[in-house]
């Protein structure tokens, strides 16, 4: 695959020259002479490296770069000046630039920088690729039937550009579920891009997916890419999609349908790849059927619909999860390891787990912090779990989490006149994991 080169700088014999020798090298390469010009033409392709002149005629290659970056361009930059400063090089230097060079350029001093830049690029995605594949972000955890069937219909999915929905409470690990299936997709060299739908301003919302030229809006002081344009060859993380308002969800829709779209305030339209993975906490279904979610959307969205279990409804990945959670908190904060002492992962098994994984991960860590020896005592559980274990409430909260997976399974084996193997797959569980719990929970069809 050729390499691409973006030069901008407007002296006459510069751009012809350097582009004469990157040519001869096997570069592809593209001159703008000056910003105006460049963001006429920036359509958000990655080049492999940038050569930008300093003193630009309507501008300055240092505020370019600057651009660049707050756009996620992070193909490297040279920078390159007749009459370049200290200060110059400096500023360039702290806004990520790779080198800086002074006319009049030397061929061999450009095409090693060239080689050199591209190169470091490179190793950098790689080390950031190795650190994805050995465990840098959150890992899988947890053994139950309840978890291993989503994590295996994820698994499934992934292989193919379908598009998921994932369902479930907050804190329960969509997003770490989203990232696994883009690691196990094709998409999988592209970039991951999260978008929370429900922390951006309603204002913004569209200007953070799709981008916006300069001057679309007060404050809008130069063109900027949104989230689908930066996500382009990667997979989209769309967090808490049922509180996108409804013009944007035509919007999106659009891009669903054809795979393009307009920055606002622009005209031109910009094609991408994008393979978009949604979550919510809500009941989208119900949204649609009332009018609040676009029902096109919905369908759109949720080719394959993935429900994510709560905390309660696998309290035996409790300790794994609290053992991970205690590791990884203190291997990032340089902490000597520490240990539960017995009978804290039991007390922590018996919590109902509001919020989830989430609230779990919070706590241990919040007992690592203020417990200071190599062990976390007892003690060191906050009060509100510490109030549930006993004898009493202990069974009052078995007993109504019985209570209700009783009338969940029935409320299943009647829809399907007690066809198991059709319940186990509205339940989402395995049919000898269901025949298991119809023993435990003494059910049987009445004749």
């Amino acid at each position: 695959m050729t390499r691409q080169i973006v030069i901008v700088d407007d002296e006459p014999n510069i751009g012809p020259s350097l582009e004469l020798i990157l040519k001869r090298e096997g570069y592809s390469v593209t001159i703008c002479k000056s910003v105006k010009e460049f963001e006429r033409t920036f359509s958000g392709r990655r080049p492999a490296a940038y050569l930008l002149d300093v003193r630009l005629p309507d501008g300055n290659g240092i505020d370019l770069l600057r651009f660049l970056r707050q756009n996620e361009d992070h193909a490297p930059v040279i920078m390159i000046s007749g009459h370049g400063t200290i200060a110059d090089a400096v500023e360039a230097t702290r806004n990520g630039a790779f080198d800086f060079l002074e006319k009049p350029l030397s061929r061999d001093r450009v095409l090693l920088a060239l080689k050199n830049a591209i190169e470091q690029a490179q190793l950098k995605k790689e080390n950031a690729r190795f650190r994805e594949i050995v465990g840098d972000r959150p890992r899988m955890i947890g053994s139950s039937a309840a978890f291993l069937h989503a994590v295996e219909q994820a698994s499934r999915v992934a292989k193919s550009d379908a598009r998921v929905l994932l369902l479930g409470e907050s804190g329960t690990g969509k997003e770490m579920l989203a990232a696994h299936i883009h690691s196990e997709s094709p998409y999988n060299e592209g970039p991951f891009v999260k978008v929370n739908c429900a922390a951006i301003p309603v204002d913004l919302i569209e200007s953070e997916l799709f981008g916006h030229e300069k001057g679309a809006f007060t404050g809008a002081v130069s063109s900027r890419r949104g989230k689908f344009e930066v996500a382009d060859g990667g997979t989209l993380f769309l967090d808490e999609i049922g509180d996108l308002r409804e013009s944007s969800q035509a919007k999106l829709l659009r891009v669903l349908q054809e795979g393009e779209f307009q920055r606002v305030g622009g005209e031109k339209t910009i094609r991408v790849n994008v393979r978009v993975i949604s979550a919510t906490n809500r009941d989208l279904s119900q949204m649609a059927t009332r009018g609040a979610f676009r029902e096109d959307l919905y369908y759109r969205l949720s080719v394959v619909p993935i429900r994510v279990p709560a905390l309660r409804d696998r309290p035996e990945d409790i300790p794994a999860l609290a053992e991970y959670a205690l590791e990884e908190f203190c291997s990032r904060n340089n902490f000597k390891p520490k240990q539960f002492e017995e009978g804290v992962l039991a007390i922590l098994s018996a919590y109902a787990w509001p919020g989830n994984v989430r609230e779990l991960r919070n706590t241990v860590e919040r007992m690592a912090i203020l417990s200071p020896g190599d062990t976390l005592p007892i003690e060191s559980i906050p009060s509100e779990i510490q109030s549930v274990p006993s004898v009493g409430s202990r069974s009052v909260l078995h007993e109504t989490r019985d209570t209700a997976e009783r009338e969940r399974i029935l409320q299943a084996l009647e829809q399907t006149d007690w066809n198991v193997s059709a319940a186990a797959r509205i339940l989402n569980i395995e049919r000898t994991n269901l025949h298991k719990r119809l023993r435990v929970l003494g059910l049987e069809r009445k004749t």
